[in-house]
């Protein structure tokens, strides 16, 4: 699957500004300069570089997309039995952390009382029974025991009302069938219902759609032509930097910059008072590295979007609030 690619504005001096505060801010500008490359992704996480906005921003979008992009989890666990020697709340608490496949789009939040759109039950019903059809001598608890685990597997979608039909396309299912919730034994038995709801990470880390979200500004290493790295330095120079960043030409000892992206900032060569002079090392201040990790419904690339869809309302409710405080003030100074 080809990666999605956007142009990259070349990094000058303009976008590499610490502060661009004295600017006039201007649309197009912002339009032009702003752009989304994705470097890596996978079925579960993905890497993309943002370019083009401040500081406040990333973070926004960051914390958005750990906290406010609704998903989907176990709120309420109904136990009947349990003879296991998991104690009921710390079984219910692992309920509550399995990642589901719903996708939040097809429920509504949770009203008070419950409907086929707002709730969707599994069921636990599993007993371990001795193998007598074991191998001699064997001591494997997969050969020796019926149903040793409890997997995430066992969870058994019950559909309610319409959910047969809205949800035809995807059974609802926990995302990894093998996360191991409780060790049985022969006679152990566990048969509970749970009832999953949509809801926000904010409320709690269970409907957090991320496993993690984090960027970091991109490295800046610029050498200084007029002081080059003398060859005898080159790779005591090389060796101060990430493996990858500073590449050493192996004829001429010439050093350039390979891979500013791979630095980790140690900040090692600063150290050395025979390289002082000879580079620079910084971050380019609206260029961040994202990574995100996605243990729910959504599909990596999908997050950014919903974030992005989540920061539109927010300003649309503040806009509102602003325009409504605004005739307000209007209507007071005019009586």
């Amino acid at each position: 699957m080809p990666l999605p690619s956007i142009r990259m504005p070349a990094l000058t001096a303009e976008n590499q500004s610490v502060d661009d505060s004295s600017e006039t801010w201007d649309l197009e500008n912002f339009r032009e300069r702003l752009t989304v490359q994705v470097q890596r992704l996978s079925n579960r996480s993905i890497e993309f570089d943002l370019v083009g906005v401040d500081a406040s921003i990333a973070n926004a979008l960051r914390r958005v997309m750990m906290a406010e992009v609704p998903t989907t989890a176990v709120e309420n666990v109904f136990i009947f039995t349990n003879t296991s020697v998991i104690a009921d709340e710390v079984l219910s608490h692992r309920m509550g952390m399995i990642p589901l496949n719903i996708d939040p789009a097809l429920m509504t939040m949770r009203s008070e009382e419950l409907t086929d759109r707002d709730t969707v039950v599994f069921r636990v019903d599993i007993e371990c029974r001795r193998n007598y059809d074991a191998p001699e001598g064997s001591t494997k608890d997969s050969e020796l025991y019926i149903n040793h685990e409890l997997l995430s597997s066992h969870l058994t979608w019950i559909p309610q009302g319409e959910q047969a039909t809205v949800f035809r396309d995807k059974s609802p299912a926990p995302t990894n069938p093998n996360i191991v919730l409780a060790k049985l034994r022969p006679g152990q038995e566990i048969r509970m219902d749970l009832h999953v709801a949509k809801g926000y990470g904010q409320d709690h880390a269970k409907f957090s759609p991320v496993a993690t979200a984090s960027y970091r500004i991109l490295p800046s290493i610029t050498l200084n032509p007029q002081k080059p790295v003398p060859p005898e330095l080159a790779l005591k120079f090389q060796r101060c930097f990430s493996p990858g960043v500073i590449h050493v030409d192996p004829v001429t000892k010439a050093v350039s910059v390979k891979d500013a992206r791979k630095d980790t900032v140690s900040r090692e060569a600063l150290r050395h008072p025979e390289f002082n002079g000879r580079f620079t090392q910084g971050r380019v201040k609206n260029h961040f590295l994202f990574n995100v990790e996605s243990e729910g419904p959504y599909a990596p690339e999908r997050l950014l979007i919903e974030a992005l869809i989540c920061m539109r309302q927010k300003i649309a409710a503040i806009k509102e609030a602003a325009v409504a405080l605004l005739d307000e003030d209007v209507e007071m100074a005019e009586s």
